[in-house]
């Protein structure tokens, strides 16, 4: 236990006692203590569990336990990682990872490869989508109960190294067996990029990485080929990344020295970030589209240009999230990210939404957006005169966290049942879909040429239902007439786009999920009609 006095002492020197003793939800003593009085207290404290505790003590749990109960008194986004942790969240903001470069479904117990990333290590070898993964290495994997992290940990591993796979393919008459040497796989930020229409590009970003730059640039660079002049942006549901991934973005919309967005914090005094004026996108009508799941960097990228009057911005009222961390390495590996400073939008908004009653009322707050209709109201929410700000042409825009769109989106859950709840939420609708493309592949791929023309053709009908409320039977969920008839189109949309997901693409599933999306077809209304020139947006 002797360490434990030494580790935790540095542990509060790093968040320092001042800003414990400020937040924390005990009551303050009559006298404030200095830091150094407070150490002291600390270390006498210290002193005595190490002489007078009854029983031994696990030095490195108690210490990472002080260290988790401190960040929790400062704010809702400092947190702390063990190495293992560490690795993980740093991993899909990085960009790659090591493997052999599939993504797999599990599926009644059987792993089936979804796809396969175009140049990795499987489609060199030759592995297909469809194929069914029994035997990896000298372990059979097929009915034995395996993970999503089961399936992983195997077929991850270093540059390099080897690893047997073992498949069974439609129409193979034995097991296939393939040695593939794992490599570096790119995480792609992209989820999708396509025409919208002839003047229309669209592009959905799912998080703010360390390639996102890179790939939103060459994203640009093929739609301006095919025609693109105005773009819609889908930052919905992204929960942010790097702050430099989100200034570069914005960069591309706005002409030279228009603030992006400023930080400042006690020990880090202010800093702007301004355009460069290098964007490819400084002309053109832009629309924005952002939910309660768009955070962080999606609000940054969307409160410069919403402030600048740069695009129109349609959806929900985004999450809240403008607290700026940095990264502190710990002796053994681990690290904390602590909350250093905040994000202010060009105009002066706060992004970051109040936290003052707490964790867990912090955490329930976009439940208690549904509860008080803000989610589902069919106007803005109402924001007090002392939250008004201005945008460069004069517009009223609000603070007090998020970001408030321009056209407000209801949430729809009229369509919200027990039964789509069940084959949606048990996997259902995810199984039959693989199920159902693995057995017609060939005969899809015929009929529609690519994912625009199974949107435009294929149709989820009476024979497809009647296959679809049988297989969910076997899994224990019986039709029910009056919830399927309040979920129907949802549900078909779900299905059509699971299914053109699995034949295709993930750029597929948006393809077909988008035409029946309310935000993305108000954006393209708002693009052909004198939306943009009413709000005083610009846009030619």
């Amino acid at each position: 236990m002797t360490n434990i006095k030494h580790l935790l002492t540095l542990l509060l020197l790093t968040v320092t006692i001042s800003a414990f003793s400020q937040t924390t939800s005990t009551p303050a003593p009559e006298k404030e203590l200095t830091q150094e009085e407070a150490l002291e207290k600390f270390e006498r404290f210290l002193s005595i569990v190490d002489d007078r505790y009854m029983d031994d003590v696990n030095a490195g749990k108690l210490v990472e336990d002080a260290i988790i109960e401190v960040l929790l008194q400062l704010d809702p986004h400092s947190v702390y990682f063990t190495p293992e942790e560490l690795e993980e969240a740093n991993e899909p903001l990085e960009g790659n990872f090591e493997g052999v470069g599939i993504q797999f479904n599990l599926l009644r117990d059987t792993i089936i490869v979804v796809s396969v990333i175009s140049g990795g290590p499987s489609e060199k070898v030759g592995i297909l989508a469809g194929d069914k993964i029994v035997q990896i290495n000298e372990e059979p994997v097929a009915g034995i109960g395996m993970t999503n992290k089961g399936v992983t940990d195997r077929l991850r591993g270093k540059k390099g190294t080897n690893v047997n796979v073992f498949v069974e393919r439609k129409g193979a008459k034995k097991v296939l067996e393939f040695k593939i040497t794992r490599d570096v796989i790119p995480l792609y930020s992209i989820d999708a990029k396509y025409m919208a229409d002839p003047a229309t590009g669209y592009i959905r970003v799912s998080k703010f990485a360390a390639t996102t730059t890179e790939e939103f640039q060459q994203a640009i660079k093929e739609l301006k080929a095919k025609g693109m002049q105005n773009l819609i942006l889908d930052l919905r549901g992204n929960g942010g990344g790097y702050l430099n991934a989100a200034i570069d973005m914005a960069n591309e919309f706005l002409p030279a020295n228009k603030l992006i967005v400023y930080t400042e914090g006690r020990a880090y005094p202010r800093q702007d970030a301004f355009s460069r004026g290098t964007g490819m996108l400084q002309d053109g009508k832009i629309i924005v589209l952002i939910d309660e799941g768009s955070a962080s960097a999606s609000e940054i990228v969307t409160g410069a240009l919403q402030d600048w009057d740069r695009a129109l911005v349609i959806g929900r009222r985004s999450f809240g999230k403008g607290l700026v961390q940095r990264s502190f390495n710990l002796t053994d590996g681990s690290a904390m990210r602590l909350t250093v400073s905040r994000y202010y939008t060009p105009s002066g908004r706060c992004i970051q939404k109040s936290y003052a009653n707490g964790i867990d009322a912090y955490h329930n707050e976009l439940n208690d957006r549904y509860v008080d209709g803000e989610l589902t109201a069919d106007t803005t929410f109402h924001y007090p005169d002392s939250l008004t700000f201005y945008t460069s042409n004069k517009r009223t825009v609000y603070g007090g966290g998020g970001i408030m769109p321009d056209i407000y989106i209801p949430l729809d859950t009229s369509w919200a049942t027990d039964y789509y709840a069940e084959v949606v939420g048990k996997g259902i609708v995810n199984q039959f879909a693989l199920t159902y493309v693995n057995e017609n592949r060939e005969m899809l791929t015929k009929q529609y040429a690519d994912a625009f023309a199974f949107r435009d053709k294929f149709e989820v009908d009476t024979k497809l239902w009647d296959t679809f409320f049988a297989y969910a039977e076997k899994d224990s969920v019986k039709k029910d007439d009056t919830d399927f008839h309040k979920c129907e189109a949802q549900l078909a949309n779900v299905l059509k786009s699971v299914i053109a997901r699995d034949l295709y693409n993930f750029e597929a599933y948006w393809i077909v999920s988008n035409s029946d999306d309310k935000a993305y077809l108000r954006a393209l209304e708002a693009l052909k009609d004198d939306t943009f020139q009413k709000m005083h947006i610009a846009g030619k």
